[in-house]
């Protein structure tokens, strides 16, 4: 029976690359026959899901994507148990040029029928909202409850609680949240997410467009994936203009290098938490009673990276830690219009600040 089905598909597949050659007035009504007539001979494929699993996965099909490509990505994510005879289902539907660009909410016990019908027919997320970069969890939560997309409490209760699986986030400590890998982007949300749908999507858009480049590029410098996303999560608090994000990271490294303490000062502040005097979870101004505060994120007091991201970086701090200006700069001063000046020694350091920063 398999082989006769193999069979069958070769001899499908050759009439319809030869159909439109063919000068025949039934061409439409001969394609769809040929194609039904193979489709029932996997009537129980198509109507059986690929999984019994009643998860949810968040798939995207981006702006000109073929059924083709997308059949086989159902494919890779385990939703369907044969490309082929989805795309040619598509065909039979006459849906496989109006799979629209979106975000779609699947479950892995979805039939193909079932998959086809929410791609095609499908509500498409009316929701839009920008997760901005630089923001902690504690932010995003808040965002998303204002707007009335997920409840805020439950959204940072399973944020923190961490229990999600992707190959990216092997590398955390036990028990760590997911601080720093909520990708910021704009997303449009449906209706009828979940707090956990919302997750899988912000940590599926990470994981995409965290590319296997760099993340090779993370080993070449030495770093884990998490201490690369830890590091550039206070880069991006950091830095107010982009483009000293690369000389900012050479800072860094150079300061762990040597084996300096890091004394960033978004660390110190993601420490301190929210400030409900300024109603802000990053206080403003960092004092030197600050750097007294005893915890695992204070550089000034512990050495080395903290225990994890401080804040959602986003691509280019990531890219700047891992592809960082070359530079024997340990140091960096605020001149207070968002740029920094930046010095080899202490002394130097000391002339800028006095010149930056002097003493009132």
């Amino acid at each position: 029976m398999i082989a006769l089905k193999r069979l069958l598909l070769a001899v499908l597949v050759t009439v319809l690359l030869l159909l439109p050659t063919l000068a025949c007035t039934s061409e439409e009504s001969l394609e769809q026959a040929l194609i039904n007539a193979y489709l029932s001979l996997y009537e129980q494929e198509i109507s059986t899901p690929a999984s019994l699993d009643t998860s949810t996965v968040v798939f995207v099909i981006e702006k000109g994507e073929t059924a083709n490509s997308i059949s086989q990505r159902l494919y890779m994510e385990g939703l369907i148990r044969d490309p082929d005879l989805f795309r040619l289902l598509a065909r039979s539907k006459g849906v496989d040029n109006r799979l629209e660009a979106g975000q779609y909410i699947l479950r892995r016990n979805m039939t193909m029928i079932e998959i086809l019908e929410a791609l095609g027919h499908g509500t498409v997320p009316a929701n839009i909202v920008t997760i901005l970069e630089g923001w902690r969890l504690e932010e995003v939560a808040e965002y998303l409850g204002d707007k009335g997309l997920a409840d805020a409490q439950e959204f940072l209760r399973l944020a923190q609680a961490g229990q999600f699986q992707r190959d990216f986030l092997a590398g955390r400590p036990t028990g760590a949240s997911v601080e720093g890998y909520l990708f910021p982007d704009t997303y449009q949300l449906a209706t009828d997410m979940t707090a956990t749908d919302i997750i899988d999507l912000m940590l599926d858009t990470f994981g995409r467009k965290i590319s296997p480049e760099l993340r090779d590029g993370a080993k070449n410098q030495g770093l884990s994936l998490h201490e690369v996303v830890t590091l550039a999560s206070i880069v991006e608090r950091e830095a107010v203009i982009k483009d000293e994000q690369p000389l900012i990271a050479s800072v860094y490294l150079n300061r762990l290098t040597q084996k300096w303490p890091l004394q960033a000062d978004p660390t110190v502040q993601y420490a301190l938490g929210y400030q409900a005097q300024d109603q802000t979870w990053w206080k403003k101004r960092v004092y030197f009673v600050d750097l007294e505060v005893d915890s695992p994120y204070n550089t000034y007091m512990y050495k080395g990276l903290p225990l994890g991201p401080i804040c959602s970086p986003g691509l280019e701090a990531i890219q700047a830690v891992i592809n960082p200006q070359q530079s024997e700069y340990m140091f960096f001063v605020a001149k207070g219009d968002g740029a920094h000046a930046f010095a080899k020694t202490a002394e130097e350091f000391e002339q800028l600040v006095n010149q930056y920063q002097p003493r009132q």
